[in-house]
Parts: C-alpha cells; structure tokens; sequence
C-alpha cells in the first residue's frame, strides 16, 4: 500500500459535532476533499484529557489512566503497555522529526511522552498557529504534527455549547486551521500528507456550560481526514476517537500496536 509522508493532527477543543452549525470553509475543504462523519463517538468520560489521552494512546480511559488532574501533574509513563502515536513513531523512525503544539499545556506535559525527543511548544491559539506555521516553513520534513486549538471549549464553558458565541469561536478556530493549511501549501506538503481535523468531545448535553456525560451533544464528535487513498467525498460511519490512532500509524506505513482499541474506519482507505 502507498503511505504518506507524513501526518498531522487538527484538534479543536470542545466543538462536538456543532460544526454543523458554523461558518467553516477550511473544514468544509478537509472533509470535501477526503473522508469525514459528523457522527463520531468519543471516550466516556467525555472530558480532555481522556478524551485527547484515547485520541493519543489508542485505548479508552480505563486503560491509559489520564485525567485532567494526573495530566497536570504527572508525566506519562514511557513504559506504558499503551505507547502513544509518538512513541510508535519515534521508535520506527528514530531520527524523525515530531512535534506537538497545544494550547492546553498538560496535553503536552502529561498526555504526550517526555523522552521521546518530541518538539513541544503550548501558547495561546492564535500565536501558536503562527508557531505552527514557522514550524513547518522551516521543517519540511517533519513527520507528524499534533495540533490542539482551545478556544471553542473556553467559549463553551463560558457561554455555553452550541450557542451562538461558541459558533462564532469555533469558526475563528476554522481561521486559525487555514494558517495551518495555507503553511503546509505554500511548503508543497499537501499532496503526500494525510491531514485528520477532529474533536474531543461536544459540551452542553446535562449541562448547558459543560461537558462529561455520556448525552448525545457531549458525546458526538467531527471527525474527517483527506490524503492519498481518501476518496473525496468518503462518508464514513461508526468512528471513534480511538481509531485516529490506528490511523495515524497505518498511514505511516507502520504496524498499529496489539494494545490498541482503535480499528481503521471501513472504507476509509478504499482507493488503494
């Protein structure tokens, strides 16, 4: 099968499914161009740091152990039966370069492992897309991105999930994808990159300002990824956070951990 050069991750915090609802051309491109679902389930507790720690480790809570509280504090634990996608990369890759930017910091300081020579950087959205940008100019040849966007979460436990200034955030997050976008274009990395846009969880289910039940609105998630082999146009069902991945390293060409949950989405690699 043909692999991708590399891959990156687009993360927005805390938008659900509610991207329905917005204005997000970027997105709309993504999911036009490859294969997406507005029906994705993620983790339960539907809260960050099991959710991106499912996302990252490909097993749900209960195994990878995360929380927000232990995020914080804790480092993972670089001999986890349950590596994540960076540490299944730079062990078949050893030289490679990964990197991982994220507004919220204990993603990259509990989530993500800290020996494994991983390009860390976490700051407020808008400069770290901008990082994110100089990042790629000057490294072409990185061979996996993680990006995680927090505003649509903030703007949802202040004014609530799915309310209209969420929809207005979550749409400037759609700007802030398309700095990302336009960097990985101008650089020449689009046609051999598999690019995944996703979210943790939604927000607004029992409770209007928050998140972590299993209803439907906190539970639903966007999920879409484009690259060689996608199909454009691809609608995908029965997704779930964990698959990302499985597919992040089958993509890599690599083979995806016993461990793992996560399974390849059915027919999302179909034109190979």
């Amino acid at each position: 099968m043909s692999t991708c050069n590399r891959v990156i991750i687009i993360g927005w915090d805390g938008a659900g499914n509610f991207v329905r609802d917005a204005h997000t051309p970027n997105l709309d491109r993504l999911f036009d161009s490859g294969a997406s679902t507005l029906e994705a389930q993620t983790a339960s507790p539907t809260i960050s740091a099991e959710c991106w720690g499912t996302l990252l480790h490909g097993v749900n809570p209960v195994k990878h152990g995360l929380t927000n509280t232990k995020a914080e504090v804790e480092a993972f634990p670089d001999d986890s039966p349950y590596p994540s996608i960076f540490r299944v990369a730079r062990e078949a890759f050893p030289l490679a370069k990964l990197a991982a930017y994220s507004a919220w910091k204990p993603i990259n300081d509990g989530i993500i492992e800290s020996s494994i020579g991983v390009h860390k950087m976490s700051m407020p959205d808008d400069e770290l897309v901008q990082a994110i940008a100089a990042y790629i100019h000057e490294n072409p040849d990185f061979k996996l991105l993680y990006v995680q966007l927090d505003l649509p979460d903030a703007a949802g436990h202040k004014y609530g999930y799915n309310m209209p200034e969420q929809l207005r955030v979550i749409e400037e997050s759609d700007r802030h994808t398309g700095v990302i976008l336009n960097a990985l274009e101008s650089a020449g990395l689009m046609s051999d990159s598999l690019i995944i846009a996703v979210t943790d969880h939604g927000g607004g289910g029992e409770s209007t300002f928050n998140h972590g039940s299993d209803h439907p609105m906190d539970k639903t998630i966007f999920w879409g990824c484009t690259g060689p082999g996608i199909a454009p146009g691809t609608r995908l069902d029965n997704v779930t956070i964990a698959d990302t991945a499985t597919v992040v390293i089958h993509a890599l060409g690599l083979d995806v951990p016993a461990s793992w949950e996560g399974t390849l989405p059915q027919g999302l690699f179909h034109a190979l």
